[in-house]
């Protein structure tokens, strides 16, 4: 575990993180922003002499989200959703003020900005009661189909990737090549895909290969071996998402409906309802849209369910630890579960 939050590793994983964003692949950098986080956070702990705890770890990768898309609720949220846990009670003063001073860090250097641009169209309840559904149902299912694929792979090599399962560089340069040809044909897929995400949440018309395109990108870019977050590219990707349901219902705020493919997929991914609706409310400044996205968030978890049963996090540090120790006791069987998905 301390090497997983040494500050070398962090900045190592930053500046491959840039290099594989200079190169075109479909990664994030706020896997590595949380991971510097708690390298920071743990290392002042141990200058100060201060026993470093879970907890100590959870407040600086939830710190780590709020600096990164400058989302602070949205770092309480994901540290309670995704990161504490049975922790959650016993650290809340920690994370929130290690959000805090993120908060003021990321506005001291960046400004007061919102993420995505604003968004200030809004959905009648009646128009919710008949999109969300579809949104929360498309979404959750497309994301829990990422999550699946990813598990898939990560958990059964030997299976799926045949001959480059053990020859990783040369499964790299595949998905390289891959990424490159998706890239080449769309036009749409290099990088984090924020910019054609702000377009379409601020109501552009994206050509319809973006989602599909972005898809394949950042599942290729994640099993590559890439470091780098899949929060941005699954935001761009549920974008995308949004962009497609456009077409079902043209007559609609476009910005709304594609903050409702957002929140929808990104739910499916990541398995975290509560924080999908507030970093999309805080990067996209849509107070208005919050009952809409709960709605769409909500049902795409529990339609990401019976594509995917397993947590997406959780499952892949369960794989992390079986590769990097002994079990412990009981947890064979979890560990196993995620091959059956």
């Amino acid at each position: 575990m301390g090497t997983l939050i040494s500050l070398r590793v962090g900045i190592a994983k930053l500046l491959m993180t840039a290099a594989g964003l200079l190169a075109g692949a479909s990664v994030g950098r706020e896997g590595p922003t949380v991971q510097v986080s708690a390298a920071i956070m743990s290392r002042v702990h141990r200058l100060f002499s201060v026993p470093v705890t879970a907890g100590v770890i959870i407040a600086g990768g939830a710190a780590g989200v709020a600096g990164a898309f400058n989302t602070p609720l949205a770092g309480v949220a994901f540290a309670i959703e995704e990161l504490a846990n049975a922790f959650e009670q016993r650290v809340a003063l920690l994370v929130m003020t290690a959000i805090l001073i993120a908060g003021i860090v990321s506005l001291g250097l960046a400004g007061d900005y919102v993420y995505f641009g604003t968004m200030p169209a809004t959905i009648s309840l009646a128009r919710t009661l008949v999109i969300a559904p579809v949104a929360g149902i498309l979404g959750g299912l497309s994301g829990g189909l990422f999550a699946r694929l990813v598990l898939a792979i990560t958990y059964n090599r030997e299976r799926y990737l045949g001959p480059f399962a053990n020859r990783p560089i040369a499964w790299a340069l595949l998905c390289g090549i891959l990424i490159a040809l998706i890239g080449i044909a769309t036009q749409v897929t290099w990088g984090t895909g924020y910019a054609e995400a702000k377009a379409a949440v601020e109501g552009a018309h994206e050509t319809l290969w973006f989602g599909p395109g972005k898809f394949a990108a950042t599942l290729l870019s994640t099993v590559a071996g890439l470091p780098g977050g899949i929060f941005s590219p699954s935001l761009a990707t549920g974008a995308g998402v949004g962009n497609l349901l456009c077409l079902l219902f043209p007559n609609d705020p476009r910005g709304a409906v594609v903050l409702l493919g957002m929140v929808a997929y990104f739910t499916g991914v990541v398995r975290a309802p509560l924080t999908a609706v507030i970093i999309i409310v805080e990067a996209t400044a849509s107070r208005g849209m919050i009952l809409p996205l709960f709605a769409s968030a909500l049902i795409a978890d529990s339609s990401a369910r019976l594509v995917c049963r397993h947590k997406l996090y959780h499952a892949l540090a369960r794989e992390f630890l079986s590769r990097s120790g002994p079990a412990q006791p009981g947890e064979e069987g979890r560990m196993r579960s995620p091959r059956a998905t």
